[in-house]
C-alpha cells in the first residue's frame, strides 16, 4: 500500500473523555476512518504512519443524526470509527500532547 492511500484512510483522531479514558486504561486510541476501510487496512495504516505495533482493531459505523435549523431538516454524515489497541509500552504522541 502506498503512503497516500494510507493517509486517506485515517481522517482524524477522536478526542473525547471516553477515548482519553480508553487510551489511559486499555492503551486504545480512537480514529475516524474512511467508510470503505477494512480492519486490515486500518492496522497497516496505523503501524506505518505512527510506527507502533497494533494488537487489535474494532470498528463501528455511527449513523448521522437528523438535525433541524429553523424549518429546514438536515442530516449529519455517517461516520466510521476505529478503536485501535496498540502494544503496551507504546504510545501515539500527537494525541497525548
Amino acid at each position: 500500500m502506498n503512503q497516500e492511500f494510507l493517509l486517506q484512510l485515517i481522517t482524524a483522531p477522536v478526542v473525547t473523555e471516553k477515548s482519553a479514558a480508553a487510551s489511559d486504561k486499555y492503551n486504545q486510541y480512537v480514529f475516524k476512518v474512511n467508510k470503505t476501510a477494512t480492519k486490515i487496512d486500518i492496522k497497516a495504516a496505523v503501524e506505518k504512519l505512527f510506527e507502533v505495533t497494533v494488537e487489535s482493531v474494532q470498528t463501528l459505523n455511527v449513523k448521522g443524526k437528523t438535525k433541524r435549523h429553523g424549518r429546514t431538516l438536515g442530516k449529519r454524515s455517517d461516520v466510521k470509527k476505529a478503536y485501535v489497541r496498540i502494544k503496551s509500552g507504546q504510545e501515539i504522541e500527537f494525541i497525548s500532547a
